[in-house]
């Protein structure tokens, strides 16, 4: 609702919208501001206007709680332009947030007054809409469209400093901003306000406007891979540009008619639901972290100081928290503090605030990790070598210290034996770089607390990150799945493919980057190493039938050749490209000999293969695990496997996840698709549907929002 009031002693009506937690405008508040904007404009007492949101919040936007339901109510356009119709000022107090229709709502008021620390944008894109309320149309007027181009197409929110500066606030202040409108509405009451009328003004247009929109268009289309919403959003600030504002509208309103109904906007709304539903998972015990209180953490260490290790410190410092970064190499912690510090002033250049350098403590001595309230341990990836650390900590520690690895694929159970306390021992999976991406998978041992679990989870949240609370198994969920995908490029390449090829075909379904060229990136002496310690790498193999067997199933050594020739990817300048800037992949003729060779060697036909085989046999191979996962309780449901492919592993947002898109693909020719390609590689056991998919599927394959109640009842069932 909106509440109405006459300030006493001044002639100004305040309009509060009232919607917790965000005043998000439901059917309920849009009636409410239509309503009290006509008592007010008919009352002869007021002389200006005032709307603010309750609790210190503007306005959020759409009410996500009315998402995918009949429109009811009054439609927020007709609303807004009788706003900015008034006859009398109105001024939007903005305190807080100012998002999507929150900020068109104010952008349809004649001033706009903000404090500080309030943050502004137009997120629609995210959703795979486009700002459906005059914000295509009023925003470039005021920002102009280079401005109002960067802001619409990422979605990105701005502070009060930014806005004020791009002229969509007229002031920012750091003290009560209703009272501050309250004096400004009465300055203002008896001043014209025709020239207040966004829409009404011309779209400031630079020079070689056809350039600035094809050079938009061409970022958008690179930088979001097939997506269509951002595409929009370019076509509708197109329209602001070189139409009156009455058709800009109109077209405005096609493009979001458009959307609205697409495939990509209820991916985009299912992973906006799904980043809540990943909140509540139930433990292998029974019992739920998200019932428990998590343990106040104010000071944490981490151990090691590699590349993970060090974007962790900054994670942990720019979430407030004090640390004592422990690396015991001398050189290493040398680099790693003049690293650190150079990473915290950039992110406070960016923040506009002083570094917090004072936070970090350096120490070679393990000894001064023994008075903090959390560990997380950034070791070297090795078992004997976490094994030991952990000991460690146990003796060094406080009792009731929690220790958390970061590890991405060691079994955590083993690690926490070494614990005296192993409920309190709580796999934390950062993803590199740590201070940069979003994704923390939080891994519970079969002992694990869940307060400890809960504690790390807050953490997460603390320092930014989604966190989703997983299972432990080998490569617990992410790096689990990422196993047959990548086996699968292996395999396509002995049949006939390139890397080009897979990478182009992968690309093209909306990834950053192709498999081969994300595994030159990564290292490939990393799963070298790891391929060694699970006693995959048989150097001594090289032809017959066991050559590309390891434990009865098939293997593909050609990643173990290659490293065997030092080509570990864009580290060497080369990989399965060549870099001779060691940094943009190009075609280098040594791989395509090396394969030839290598398929002549073991008597394989090349064959011509397809993008659309390669997306198959590598995607469904991921999906089908992920329902293995689903089946062993791994993890709670489907939206968490695709919070962690969206967030961790560039899966395309999109396209929702890999679970999600199975369901829009059909889980029927899922299984189709698998059985086929299982027929035809009977030494792949992993190709074979399992039985939770199949079970869905046999079940009419209800939508994916419905597959945790099967699955609990498969579980019940277990």
């Amino acid at each position: 609702m909106a509440n109405y009031s006459h300030i006493s002693g001044a002639a100004v009506g305040l309009i509060t919208l009232q919607n917790p937690p965000v005043n998000a405008l439901s059917a309920a508040v849009r009636q409410g501001i239509v309503d009290t904007v006509k008592r007010a404009l008919g009352d002869p007492k007021v002389k200006s206007i005032v709307i603010c949101g309750q609790n210190g919040i503007f306005c959020g936007g759409a009410d996500i709680r009315e998402f995918g339901k009949p429109m009811h109510g009054p439609p927020l356009v007709p609303m807004i332009h009788a706003i900015e119709a008034a006859d009398k000022p109105v001024v939007a107090a903005i305190e807080g947030i100012a998002l999507g229709g929150g900020l068109e709502l104010a952008l349809g008021c004649h001033y706009r007054i903000a404090h500080t620390k309030a943050k502004l944008g137009l997120p629609e894109v995210t959703l795979g809409l486009l700002p459906a309320a005059g914000g295509t149309q009023r925003l470039p007027r005021l920002t102009g469209l280079p401005a109002a181009l960067d802001l619409i197409t990422t979605g990105r929110h701005i502070t009060a400093a930014e806005a004020l500066k791009l002229g969509i606030l007229d002031q920012v202040i750091d003290h009560n901003t209703v009272d501050a409108a309250v004096k400004f509405a009465l300055g203002v009451a008896e001043h014209t306000l025709d020239a207040r009328r966004i829409s009404t003004r011309p779209c400031p247009c630079p020079p070689l406007l056809d350039a600035l929109f094809e050079e938009a268009m061409l970022r958008v289309r690179q930088s979001t891979r097939g997506a269509i919403a951002p595409v929009a959003c370019v076509q509708a600030l197109q329209a602001a540009a070189t139409l009156p504002y009455t058709r800009g509208m109109e077209r405005e309103k096609e493009l979001m008619a458009t959307l609205f109904t697409s495939g990509q906007a209820q991916a985009l709304q299912y992973s906006f639901f799904a980043q809540r539903a990943v909140a509540k998972w139930s433990m292998s015990s029974g019992a739920r972290w998200d019932n428990s209180k998590p343990r106040p953490i104010h000071k944490t260490a981490v151990i090691g100081l590699g590349t993970m290790g060090r974007g962790i410190v900054v994670s942990l410092v720019q979430a407030g928290l004090s640390v004592v970064a422990v690396e015991a190499q001398e050189k290493q912690l040398v680099d790693s503090k003049q690293a650190i510090s150079g990473m915290l002033r950039r992110g406070a250049k960016r923040r506009g605030g002083a570094p917090p350098l004072d936070t970090v403590t350096y120490s070679q001595n393990l000894q001064a990790v023994a008075d903090v309230d959390l560990v997380i341990e950034a070791v070297f990836e090795d078992t004997v070598l976490k094994k030991k650390v952990f000991q460690q900590l146990s003796a060094l520690c406080k009792p009731n210290t929690i220790l958390c690895t970061n590890t991405s694929g060691i079994d955590v159970d083993l690690i926490a034996s070494q614990s005296p306390r192993p409920e309190l021992v709580v796999g934390m999976h950062f993803f590199a770089p740590a201070h940069v991406m979003k994704l923390l998978e939080v891994v519970c041992g079969s002992r694990s607390s869940p307060q400890a679990v809960a504690t790390a989870m807050s953490l997460g949240k603390k320092m930014g990150k989604v966190g989703v609370a997983v299972g432990n198994c080998p490569g617990f969920v992410g790096n689990r799945m990422l196993k047959p995908y990548s086996e699968q490029g292996l395999f396509l390449l002995e049949e006939g493919a390139t890397p080009e090829l897979v990478d182009a075909a992968l690309e093209e379904f909306g990834f950053t980057m192709g498999l081969f060229r994300m595994s030159d990136l990564s290292g490939l002496d990393v799963g070298w190493r790891i391929r060694k310690e699970e006693g995959l790498v048989q150097p001594g193999a090289t032809t017959g039938p066991g050559a590309r067997v390891r434990h009865g199933r098939r293997y593909s050594p050609l990643g173990d050749l290659l490293c065997g020739h030092g080509r570990f990817g864009q580290k060497t300048g080369r990989g399965w490209y060549k870099y001779d800037n060691r940094h943009e992949a190009r075609f280098d003729p040594w791989v395509q000999h090396f394969l030839e060779g290598y398929r002549s060697q073991h008597g394989l036909a090349a064959r011509r293969i397809d993008r659309q085989e390669v997306l198959e046999r590598c995607l469904y191979s991921l999906i089908n695990e992920g329902f293995r996962i689903l089946e062993e309780g791994i993890a709670a449901g489907p939206e968490d496997i695709d919070v962690i492919y969206v967030f961790g592993y560039g899966w395309p947002k999109h396209r929702g996840g890999p679970m999600f898109y199975a369901s829009t693909v059909g889980l029927t020719k899922v299984v189709e698709r698998l059985e086929h390609f299982y027929q035809a590689h009977p030494d792949v056991p992993y190709l074979q549907p399992c039985g939770l998919l199949r079970r869905l599927e046999a079940s009419g394959s209800p939508p994916v929002h419905k597959w945790r109640g099967i699955i609990k009842k498969t579980h019940s069932h277990l």
